[in-house]
C-alpha cells in the first residue's frame, strides 16, 4: 500500500495504479482550485470539472472535499521524503548537509502553492488526518534532524541534542518561507540566492556552538 492510499481517503476502484494517477489530477487540479478560490469557497462539482472529471466519477476516488486536502498535504511529504532519501544520515558531512538542505528548497520552489495551501488549511482536516500530516511534519524535520546527528558523530559540528533539534526546525521553516513569501523575496532572489544566503547565515550560527 502506497502512502496516497491511506485509510483517510477511500476509494471505490480497484486499481491501485489508476487510484495513483486520477488522485494526482485531482490533488494538481485542487491545489490550482483552492489557491483561486480558497478551501471553503471552493465546491466538489468545481473540483470535478477541473480535474476533467463527472462528479460522479470523482467520488469514485474521494469522498469529500477535505479528502483533496488531504491528498494535497500527503503528496507534499512523499515529495520531501523523496527528495531527501538520497542523503544518507550516517554521511556526516557539512557538504552532503548542504546539498540536502538545497534540494529541498529547491522542491519547494516547484511546489510554494501546495505548501502554503498545506499550512493555510491543515485546520480544515478532520482531528486523525490533522494529526497524520503533523506527524508527517515531525517527520520531515526528523531527516534533517538525523543528518544533523551524523554530523554531531563524523565531529564535523559540535550541537547538543536541544540545539540539534532546533536547528533541524530552523531549516525546515526557512524553507518553507520561501514559500509564503515568495512573491516578495523573488523580487530580489533568485532561489539559488536565497538558498545559498540561507545555508550560510543557519551554518554560521550553528558553527558558534562549537
Amino acid at each position: 500500500m502506497t502512502n496516497i492510499d491511506k485509510l483517510h481517503v477511500e476509494s471505490s476502484i480497484k486499481d491501485g495504479n489508476k487510484i495513483i494517477e486520477r488522485r494526482q489530477q485531482i490533488v494538481d487540479a485542487g491545489v490550482k482550485l483552492f489557491k483561486e478560490k480558497g478551501f471553503h469557497r471552493a465546491t466538489t462539482r468545481e473540483l470535478a470539472k477541473a480535474a476533467g472529471f463527472s462528479i460522479g466519477t470523482l467520488y469514485e476516488y474521494i469522498r469529500t472535499k477535505e479528502d483533496v486536502l488531504f491528498l494535497v498535504c500527503d503528496n507534499i511529504f512523499n515529495e520531501v521524503t523523496k527528495c531527501l532519501s538520497q542523503f544518507p544520515a550516517d554521511n556526516g558531512t557539512i557538504t552532503a548537509l548542504e546539498e540536502a538542505i538545497r534540494q529541498y528548497y529547491l522542491l519547494i520552489d516547484k511546489m510554494p502553492e501546495e505548501f502554503t495551501i498545506m499550512y493555510q488549511e491543515t485546520k480544515s482536516l478532520q482531528k486523525e488526518a490533522m494529526h497524520y500530516i503533523l506527524d508527517k511534519e515531525l517527520e520531515m524535520v526528523a531527516i534533517f534532524e538525523r543528518m544533523l546527528k551524523g554530523c554531531v558523530e563524523a565531529e564535523s559540528l559540535t550541537l547538543s541534542d536541544e540545539a540539534i533539534y532546533l536547528a533541524a526546525n530552523q531549516i525546515v521553516i526557512q524553507g518553507q518561507s520561501w514559500a509564503f513569501r515568495k512573491w516578495a523575496l523573488q523580487k530580489r532572489y533568485t532561489i539559488e540566492q536565497y538558498i545559498k544566503l540561507q545555508t550560510t547565515m543557519f551554518l554560521q550560527g550553528i558553527m558558534k556552538f562549537e
